[in-house]
């Protein structure tokens, strides 16, 4: 099937499954459709035990033709960063830099380290041999809040300003952090590559300074062409050849893309909505690139639920998956605790920052994306399950219950 055909079929499910949530289950969009997704895998994998093999045969070659880490991180991620980083307002995120700069880089080392050790430990009781460097691999790819699942639930949270910004600078920042440790502790266990100062500093200015500087570079280049034209057909393809160009030229030059893309997000949905554009081109701006988000968000989720029918599970799996998705949870807590408690010293916080940080870090594609990279072996097998589980449980528990968190906070 060319990608063509297979775009056009992931939309008419999307679309088709959308529906069905608006109209009978009305829950958030993204949630539902992985919701119905996820149950329409499971009825098929049902229908293969009961001898209806070829038609689940089909579906699953259907599904696997889907480059799961290609189409979201190289693909989709980018566009969906940028049509998130528009909405934050930078003033607000400068503001609170030192608390999302900690939780974006203190926060995802220290969860990562938890969830690494404490899975080592799990998953040996549940009878799986995964090597420690591995479980430090799995610890860095499920620590990064997801920033697509995040925005996502915050449009419908009711957040305060304040905490919203929090909660999203942090998710947009974390993973172009996470990824670099992702990719020094992979380098590690799957390459050999001895652990050593030197070199995972170089990484890390490559991929994240790198990678802010060249989103500054080219957010001021698309500004100033902003500046320049009164024309909002032209200013939209602008920021669409920003974010396509931009995420490609970073690809290309080994450096983090999703931080040059939100740099730049940010620096056009503050200074270039208030200084270079009219108000008919903010309001079809806007309006594109939220339907945009709403698509590729639509698209990811469903194939999120329909990932389900290319695994296999069994007690064992289930168990463990469970098990680590507390583990997660509760280094999530303490990865955000430490730094927040911290930081209250000199700044003053909602009294219940902390368990709304925690529970608002939703896990999510981006995950699951890190876990499908790595190569083929026992330890992928058991990493891709297990993040898998942690995901579903994390979007569909946290992503649902979140709102009314944050209503009970705001008494």
């Amino acid at each position: 099937m060319d990608i063509l055909t297979l775009a056009s079929l992931l939309l008419t499910v999307s679309a088709l499954f959308a529906y069905l949530n608006h109209r009978f289950i009305k829950l958030p969009t993204t949630i539902g459709i992985m919701l119905i997704s996820l149950v329409f895998s499971m009825v098929l994998v049902l229908a293969g035990y009961l001898g209806f093999g070829r038609g689940v045969q089909i579906a699953q070659d259907i599904v696997g033709q889907i480059d799961f880490n290609k189409a979201l991180m190289h693909g989709m991620l980018s566009w969906l960063l940028f049509a998130g980083a528009l909405h934050v307002n930078l003033n607000e995120l400068l503001k609170r830099r030192w608390t999302v700069g900690l939780l974006a880089s203190v926060g995802v080392v220290t969860s990562t380290f938890i969830v690494g050790t404490g899975a080592y430990y799990i998953l040996g009781l549940f009878g799986f041999n995964v090597p420690y460097i591995y479980c430090l691999l799995f610890g860095s790819l499920i620590s990064p809040t997801d920033p697509v699942a995040v925005m996502g639930v915050l449009k419908t949270a009711g957040a305060t300003p304040s905490l919203e910004t929090k909660i999203a600078g942090e998710s947009l920042f974390n993973d172009g952090v996470a990824i670099v440790i992702f990719l020094v502790i992979y380098g590690i266990a799957v390459n050999g590559e001895p652990l050593a100062a030197g070199p995972i500093a170089l990484l890390f200015a490559q991929e994240a300074l790198g990678g802010a500087l060249f989103g500054f570079v080219i957010g001021w280049i698309v500004l100033q062409m902003l500046r320049r034209v009164d024309n909002y057909q032209v200013e939209v393809l602008l920021t669409l050849a920003l974010v396509g160009g931009g995420s490609s030229a970073a690809n290309f030059m080994h450096i983090s893309g999703p931080i040059a893309i939100v740099v730049a997000g940010l620096m056009i949905g503050n200074q270039g909505r208030s200084e270079a554009m009219s108000d008919t081109t903010r309001g079809h701006l806007d309006t594109f690139w939220e339907l945009l988000d709403e698509i590729l968000n639509a698209v990811l989720f469903l194939i999120i639920g329909l990932e389900v029918m290319l695994l296999a599970f069994d007690w064992n799996t289930l168990g463990a998956g469970f098990v680590l998705a507390i583990l997660v949870l509760s280094a999530r807590f303490i990865a955000v605790g430490i730094p927040v408690t911290l930081l209250k010293l000199r700044t003053e916080f909602h009294p219940h920052v902390i368990k709304i940080l925690t529970w608002g870090g939703l896990r999510g594609g981006i995950s699951v994306a890190l876990a499908l990279s790595l190569p083929p072996g026992n330890e992928r097998d058991i990493i891709v399950a297990v993040t898998y589980i942690i995901v579903i449980c994390s979007i569909l528990s946290q992503g649902l219950t979140i709102r009314r968190l944050v209503a009970y906070a705001a008494r």
